[in-house]
């Protein structure tokens, strides 16, 4: 309900009234005037009411009578009476109604009230009531007012005195009030200001409107208070303090700062009364120097007041924020004074306010950056912003490095109490238990053994002080530890916070035009004001080393984690802005100290130390006073979160990371995260710094780049605290999250980023030089995860980034290098499958250049890389295979860059990407690539380092043959179409075409070039591989040769096959000997391949075999070429020189191709059989047409028919001879070069070594041998037409040699027949073959021939000399088998050559000979050559022997032989008895006889009695011969010879035991049989009639006579002997001898007996019976063996016994 409302106004009536009537029932007796006023009153009133219609304006007017009885109640001085009086005038004052005349009165009334100090409250009541309703009290009447509430607050009594106080605060903003109103009232009206006449006067107010003046000669007066000085318009005042002066003016300065801004008179008075005043009381508080004694001083110094000192730093505080812009000198000295405050030297109490006040300035950015514009970029003004933020600076500072006086204990608490020593012992807060001893509970700072405390003073961002509002306190308060460095504190973070946010701000502003001039203006630059840049520039620069000093501090002191993340936010905020503004220094500066802080302390770090060098050298100075940055401590007491290994090239010991550490850690991920576009060149500092905390925490890289929580690898393991292991996942996730912001990244901030992390790695690589030590990955890692997200742009940092990864892969260390490779090939991948645009395939370039980095790794030669890279194209062949196009040429030159020098699995990855390509990529690749497949290919097959791969690749190559001839017409097409081009392009240069075998044509170089390749591995060193490649070129020739055109040919066989063969030759004649012990691993090699020579020498023979066979079933095409004799002489000397080659089974081999070639018989003229060989070898029938092809005149051919081809025979344009002649005609000549290169062959390896035989020399083997003599018979077929007498000693000279041959006797088990078996080896049987087809062919030949049969006999006769005498070969030591058993052979000849058996030979050539001889006896030539007296001569030998023969076979067929010959020969021999032929064969004859029957070898001790009497048999046959063929033709028969065969018999028959037979066989052994017929045949040829001479019956009766004498001579000593020897028996052997003795003179009795009487000699006769006494002598003997010869012998004796005949008889006889 408003003052002025109907029922207000009557309200207001009544109530007057009633306080009228009040008052006058009151002074009723004690004052009657005023009951009379006031009846008067009441009175007056309701006349007003009555005839006014506006009561309060009435009232209002006539309101001084109305007041008029209430003032008179007051002057009576009676309590009650006031009271109610004040009240009345206080209702009408509420409703306006009191003029100004009115309210005069009043004040006086109450002045007097005052002087008589009654009702006080009452009074301020009324005065503020007065004052507050209306305007009415202006100039004396309102300075009376406000006089009388001063006087009032200086009253002795304390309610009022407070009452007064707060009064007079409410009067004075009340006159201010009423300016300002005022000033609204006329703000429309502009008046001209009267000309101001230079504002000397103090008292010139003549301008102001009247509250203005009010308020001036108010605000005047109180500064002249406070000066102590007398006022102008507050007349009356007794006294005032300085301290409610201060706080008037502050208050009226802080509550209207519009008026002193608006009004000249009021800015005057502020410049002149003010700021002089402040400085002036400010005097004691700046000379000051606490500790510094007073009596030492000149004059004593008055000592800072504290609440004096604390209003004035209000004011001041005031005077900054309002009038700054109008006192701009004046604040630089308030702020200097300010900054002095905050020295060391002043007292706690000053300092603390000093702090609250900067406090107050710092959360006001605005007035920051006035500053910074007024002074700071003034050139010869104070840098009053730079020094404020160092003062703040370096009070924190001293706060640690001064101790707080008094305050904190002299011992610096122990870690873990939790609060000051102030405070006591801990409270048992609930931190303090389970967090861990070296935690506060408190949030407070700590550094070197200073703790202080942290409290909160106040919200973030507003300044509420705690000591500036201390108004009530007169002695300067003690301040409680912490509480400075709090405010400190607060003030540094809202000024970072208040400065960054407002200079963002304007900078987001400004952005947002440039974007808006842009849209508008596209072809315009946009040009900012460079003001407002040069200013946030300034106030950057001004404070960054005194935030960053001082931040670092506490940073490094802080133990609360609120406080480290406050202190963190603002170092990054502060580095953020740097960066936007391009302050390179400082802006590394902050990040260095957030590095510094995320790492252990002292950690050696080149990039920060040698970055904080140049900023711990600015030792900047605040007033002289210097401060330094204070390099982190280590003492912080904070909680270990993680030990480590740091990142350093030595090894060190441990390092720790606490949960700050982590703290800092995570403000610089946020700081990459969010800013990384400012960070420029500072991204090294940053990635530096993480990649060391990385490794500290042992965070490893996984797939992709990101980091993972991994264990470290050597050194004492990481330890993580639980509290650190949750947060690991989350830092990895934000250091990944980290790189793939960098897509938002500009291309200039990205290529920092990039080379940040490239120096980063080769910092890192540097570090893992030699030693192998666990590197850092981190860069490497982060390097791949930049790429992958920012695959879009690939192209702008592809070559830095590979480029660097390349120069990772080749670092020694082997972790550092697989990851480099990770990289690496994780990006090309990664690029090759973006999805690009365009698409890759049709930006050849872009391919090209992705799959450059994966070439350039074949160049780096650690095998883990290569494997790396292979793999890698393992995945992308599978992966982009079917697109790979222009690629292809760089892919397959990455999986050929094999070398023998990587390993095993390495080559076996390449090879699996080779596979790959040949099954599955061999169709969609150029054509032109497919001669680079077959190159790789080959030189997988030429590495050494795994077998399997080199013969799968071997096989590979087979299968590109097939693909080659499947698709041979679209590789024809496609590769024609490429060679025009490169025509074209050769031309247009001037060049010739360049390429492998030129002039064929392309699709035929493609063939060429596999065979090349297949050649180079047959004489790969390994020997499977060159068995592969051989049988592989071979069949690959075989089986898609028809595809090459002829002049190709010409190529294959001179350029490959040829060419091939050399190769292997001079290989294999220069192998290594020496055996291989082992085939690697635990493979055993066959005797048969352990050397390098045996293993060449498989190769040489599949190579000669394949060449042969082509030879064999090309020979029509060959023949073709023109020079085919010399290829076939080319050929012939390979097979020959292969044939004398050391190495049997390489020799061998030769001769089976010999076979093979010789078998080629003149072609066969049969059209149809190519074709069914070409399609048994898969060649479909399509190709066998004739494809015709350019040439002159005459097509070319490929693969037709024979029949086309012979009329062809060396073109069609020469007349030839029909084909059969002149093919007659060159094969001759084909056949005598074949068998001159038999002859050759034959005669080098069967010529015996000379000189001492070294023990390696080489000696042929038997099949080789037995091979070489059976070509003979074929090849003889061909030559026999021209075979002369030459060639056949040629022949024998190879045969004789042949079979010389020894074999070694490790062969000789599976060569030699055992002794039992007469076998011929198979070498032998060839050689008798060979003769035997020689002897054939002179057999059925003409005459001329036949004059070669001596010849065979001869070679014959050789031959069975052997059984005997066994060849020498050269002087080879051989052991001959038939006097050696074999075991001896084992023991005594393990390495030495055996001779063989040549038992059995010599044994069948004498059969062939007997057999030849029966057929050739009576031939001229056999005659003539005296083939008998030789055959006689040679069987001479064996017969001598005889059991001395190595067989005993072989005399008893020389006896059988030589019977039959004789029994052919004699007959003709004494047919041509005449001619002498025969003269010389028979002295040979009977020494042969003479040899035979009286042999000087004895027979063997084991011979047992049947096969002696067999021998003896024999024996008899041969006397028998003599009797029978020999002695009945002594006519014919030389003289000498028959003498000498007389002799023999005469010896035989009186043969003399030997004497080493056992009793038992003596009997037998004495060859009683053949005495007996030796005797016998003497007998009958010396009683015989025929006697032709006398000498010869002579000789036969000489040879009786000794013999019966001899008988004699024996019996009698057997007599004398057995008489002597009594009981003894005699020794066998004359027991045995004269047992003979008695056989013997049995026999002669029967020959006697059976002969004529006439033939006997009486001499004879008396000798015989001269024995019969002798023979009676002997009964005695006492063996039964005697005794039974006796019997037999004394029987015959009856004959003579006749009765005797009368002497006349006797004597006429």
């Amino acid at each position: 309900m408003s003052t002025s409302s109907p029922e207000a106004v009557k309200k207001l009536l009544e109530n007057m009234q009633t306080d009228l009537r009040s008052l006058s029932m009151e002074c009723k007796k004690k004052f009657p005037p005023v009951k009379e006023a006031a009846e008067s009153g009441i009175v007056k009133i309701k006349t007003i009411a009555a005839r006014n219609t506006d009561v309060l304006t009435a009232l209002k007017e006539n309101s001084s009578e109305v007041v008029q009885p209430f003032l008179m109640g007051c002057g009576t001085k009676e309590p009650k009476i006031t009271q109610l009086c004040l009240a009345a005038i206080q209702r009408l004052m509420s409703h306006e109604v009191v003029s100004e005349a009115a309210a005069g009165n009043i004040i006086n009334m109450l002045w007097q009230l005052m002087e008589y100090g009654l009702e006080e409250l009452k009074l301020l009541q009324t005065v503020l009531v007065l004052l507050t309703t209306n305007t009415v009290v202006h100039d004396e009447v309102l300075s009376k007012a406000i006089v009388l509430c001063f006087r009032l607050h200086f009253t002795k009594d304390n309610i009022t005195n407070n009452t007064a106080a707060a009064t007079v605060r409410q009067v004075v903003t009340v006159v201010f009030e009423r300016m300002v109103a005022e000033d609204e009232r006329f703000k429309g009206i502009v008046e001209q200001p009267p000309p101001v006449q230079g504002n000397t006067n103090r008292r010139s107010v003549s301008t102001l409107r009247p509250s203005a003046k009010d308020a001036y000669m108010l605000f005047q007066d109180l500064c002249q208070l406070v000066n102590a000085d007398a006022p102008y318009w507050l007349v009356g005042m007794t006294e005032m303090t300085r301290t409610f002066g201060l706080e008037l003016l502050e208050s009226v300065l802080n509550d209207f700062p519009g008026v002193f801004l608006q009004h000249q008179e009021f800015s005057f008075l502020l410049k002149e009364r003010v700021c002089p005043l402040v400085i002036k009381l400010f005097s004691p508080n700046i000379k000051f120097r606490q500790g510094s004694s007073s009596a030492a001083s000149p004059a004593p110094v008055e000592k800072p007041y504290f609440p004096i000192c604390m209003r004035l730093l209000r004011v001041v505080s005031v005077l900054i924020k309002h009038f700054y812009s109008l006192l701009v000198t004046e604040c630089e000295i308030f702020l200097s004074l300010l900054v002095k405050f905050l020295d060391g030297e002043k007292p706690q109490w000053l300092r603390a306010v000093a702090v609250e006040s900067v406090h107050r300035l710092c959360v006001q950015p605005h007035l920051l950056r006035s500053f910074c514009q007024s002074y700071d970029m003034k050139q010869h003004s104070t840098k009053v912003f730079r020094d404020i933020v160092n003062a703040l600076g370096s009070f924190i500072q001293s706060l640690f490095i001064v101790p707080n006086s008094g305050i904190t204990p002299a011992v610096s608490l122990p870690a873990g109490s939790s609060g000051s020593g102030a405070q006591g012992a801990a409270q048992g807060g609930p931190g303090t238990g389970g967090v861990g001893s070296n935690l506060t509970t408190q949030a407070a700072f700590e550094y070197r053994g200073t703790w202080i405390p942290l409290m909160t003073v106040s919200v973030q961002g507003s300044a509420k002080a705690t000591y500036l509002e201390m108004l009530d306190k007169v002695e300067p308060p003690s301040i409680p530890e912490g509480y400075a460095m709090s405010v400190a504190f607060s003030a540094l973070l809202d000024l970072v916070r208040g400065i960054t946010s407002m200079i963002e701000r304007e900078l987001s502003k400004e952005e947002d035009l440039a974007a808006e001039f842009r849209e508008g203006h596209p072809d315009q630059e946009w040009q900012p004001q460079p003001g407002a840049h040069l200013v946030w520039e300034e106030m950057v620069s001004a404070c960054w080393c005194g935030l960053l000093a001082a931040l670092s501090l506490l940073l490094d002191a802080s133990t609360d984690e609120t406080a480290t993340e406050n202190i963190l936010k603002a170092e990054l905020t502060m580095a953020s802005l740097c960066g936007r503004l391009g302050l390179v220094t400082p802006r590394d500066a902050f990040i260095t100290a957030i590095c510094k802080a995320s790492l252990p302390p002292h950690y050696a770090l080149t990039v920060l130390s040698s970055n904080s060098i140049n900023l711990s050298s600015k030792a900047y100075s605040i007033q002289g006073q210097s401060v330094q940055i204070i390099s982190p401590s280590s003492e912080s007491h904070q909680q270990v979160v993680a030990v480590g290994q740091p990142l350093s090239a030595q090894p060190q010991g441990t390092v720790v990371l606490t949960s700050k550490n982590i703290q800092c850690m995570r403000t610089l991920l946020n700081l990459a995260h969010c800013h990384g576009a400012v960070l420029g060149t500072s991204w090294q500092l940053v990635l530096a710094t993480l990649q060391h905390l990385v490794w500290i925490l042992g965070l490893k890289p996984a797939v992709g780049g990101a980091l993972k929580p991994g264990r470290a690898v050597e050194g004492p393991s990481t330890v993580l605290t639980t509290a650190v292991m949750t947060d690991l996942p989350v830092i990895a996730n934000i250091l990944s999250r980290l790189f793939e912001s960098s897509q938002y990244l500009d291309d200039v901030s990205l290529h920092h980023l990039i080379n940040a992390l490239c120096s980063l790695s080769l910092e890192a690589m540097d570090m893992a030089n030699g030693n192998n030590k666990e590197p850092s990955l981190f860069a490497v890692a982060k390097l791949l995860e930049t790429g992958l997200v920012n695959m879009d742009r690939i192209e702008i940092l592809w070559r830095p980034l590979t480029g660097h990864l390349l120069e990772v892969c080749q670092h020694p260390n082997s972790r550092m290098r697989e990851w480099g490779a990770e990289a690496l090939t994780a990006l090309i991948k990664a690029g090759l499958a973006y999805n690009h645009d365009p698409p890759l395939s049709q930006n050849q370039r872009l391919q090209l250049l992705l799959l450059n980095p994966l070439k350039e790794l074949s160049n780096v030669l650690h095998a883990d890389i290569r494997q790396k890279q292979l793999e890698s194209v393992l995945q992308i062949l599978q992966s982009q295979g079917d697109s790979l196009g222009p690629g292809w040429p760089l892919v397959l030159g990455v999986i050929g860059a094999i070398r023998n020098d990587q390993g095993e699995s390495l080559i076996r990855t390449a090879f699996q990407c080779l596979q790959l390509v040949v099954t599955d990529f061999l169709p969609t690749m150029p054509c032109t690539c497919l001669q680079i497949v077959v190159d790789v290919a080959g030189s997988f097959g030429l590495q050494n380092q795994e077998l399997n791969i080199s013969l799968t690749s071997i096989g590979l190559l087979w299968n590109i043959s097939d693909y080659f001839f499947q698709r041979g017409e679209s590789i024809i097409q496609e590769l024609e179409k490429e060679e025009a081009a490169l025509q074209k392009q050769a031309q247009e240069k001037g060049e010739t075409l360049n390429r492998p075998f030129h002039p064929a044509p392309p699709f035929d170089c493609l063939w060429l070039c596999l065979y090349a390749k297949l050649g180079e591995l047959c004489v790969d060193p390994r020997p499977a591989v060159r068995k592969s490649a051989g049988q592989t070129l071979f069949s690959t020739i075989a089986a898609h040769g028809t595809l090459l055109q002829q002049p190709t040919w010409h190529i294959v066989v001179w350029k490959v096959l040829f060419h091939l063969l050399n190769r292997v030759r001079t290989s294999s004649t220069t192998a290594d000997k020496e055996k291989i012990e082992s085939g690697g691993g635990n493979i055993l090699i066959h005797h048969s391949r352990d050397t390098a020579e045996k293993q060449w020498a498989e190769t040489w023979v599949l190579t000669l075999a394949g060449v042969a066979r082509i030879f064999n079933t090309r020979r029509y095409l060959l023949q073709q070429l023109g020079d085919f004799f010399e290829a076939w002489e080319v050929q012939l000397n390979h097979i020959q020189s292969a044939a004398l080659s050391k190495n049997n089974e390489v020799s061998l081999a030769a001769l089976k191709s010999f076979q093979e070639i010789l078998q080629i018989v003149t072609p066969v003229k049969d059209s149809d059989k190519v074709g069914d060989a070409l399609a048994a070898m898969g060649v479909p029938p399509v190709l066998i047409d004739p494809l015709s092809a350019s040439g002159p005149g005459r097509p070319l051919v490929r693969s037709d028919s024979l029949v086309e081809r012979l009329t062809r025979y060396n073109g069609a344009e020469l007349q030839n001879p029909p084909p059969g002649e002149e093919s007659a005609l060159e094969d001759s000549a084909l056949w005598w070069s074949a068998w001159n290169t038999w002859y050759r062959t034959g005669t080098d390896c069967t010529r015996p070594p000379s000189g001492p035989t070294e023990k390696f020399s080489f000696i042929p083997s038997q099949p080789f041998l037995t091979a070489l003599i059976q070509i003979f018979p074929a090849l003889y077929q061909h030559i026999k037409a021209k075979f002369s007498m030459d060639e056949l000693k040629k022949l024998g000279v190879i045969l004789h040699g042949a079979v010389s041959v020894p074999i070694s006797s490790d062969a000789s088990p599976f060569i030699l027949p055992s002794y039992t078996e007469a076998v011929l080896t198979s070498l032998q049987e060839a050689v008798l073959t060979a003769l035997d087809v020689l002897q054939k062919a002179i057999c059925v030949g003409p005459e001329n021939l036949q004059v070669m049969y001596p010849a065979i006999f001869e070679q014959l006769l050789l031959f069975v000399e052997f059984s005997c005498k066994p060849p020498q070969y050269g002087r080879v030591e051989t052991k001959h088998v038939a006097n050696a058993k074999y075991n001896q052979i084992q023991l005594f000849a393990p390495a030495e050559w055996v001779a063989l058996n040549y038992v059995p030979f010599a044994e069948r050539s004498l059969e062939v000979l007997v057999d030849l001889y029966h057929k050739t006896a009576c031939h001229k030539a056999v005659i003539n050559e005296k083939v008998l007296q030789n055959i006689i001569k040679t069987l001479r030998m064996p017969l001598g022997l005889k059991y001395a023969c190595p067989s005993e076979t072989t005399w008893k067929l020389a006896v059988s032989s030589l019977l039959k010959v004789l029994s052919i020969g004699l007959p003709v021999a004494r047919q041509h008895a005449s001619s002498g032929k025969f003269e010389t064969m028979w002295p040979e004859l009977a020494n042969t006889f003479e040899d035979f029957l009286f042999t000087k070898s004895t027979p063997p001790d084991n011979l047992s009695i049947q096969e002696f009497q067999k021998n003896e048999a024999i024996d008899v046959e041969v006397v028998q011969l003599i009797s029978t063929e020999i002695l009945p033709f002594a006519n014919f028969i030389p003289k000498d010879f028959v003498g000498q065969i007389m002799t023999m018999l005469n010896k035989g028959s009186i043969h003399s035991q030997s004497p080493s037979f056992t009793e038992a066989e003596i009997d037998v052994r004495m060859r009683e049989e053949f005495s007996k017929v030796c005797f016998e045949t003497l007998l009958q040829f010396s009683f015989s009639n025929k006697v032709s001479t006398p000498q010869e019956g002579y000789i036969s009766r000489m040879a009786l006579s000794v013999l019966l004498k001899r008988s004699q001579d024996v019996l009698r000593r057997y007599v004398e002997d057995e008489r002597l020897s009594g009981r003894c028996p005699l020794p066998r052997q004359q027991v045995t001898e004269i047992i003979f003795v008695l056989k013997a003179i049995s026999t002669l009795m029967d020959s006697l007996k059976k002969t004529q009487p006439e033939n006997v000699d009486g001499n004879t006769w008396a000798q015989v019976i001269a024995l019969y006494p002798t023979l009676v002598e002997c009964i005695t003997c006492s063996s039964t063996e005697v005794s039974s010869a006796l019997k037999e012998a004394l029987g015959p004796f009856k004959d003579f016994m006749q009765p005797p005949v009368s002497r006349v008889q006797n004597g006429e006889s």
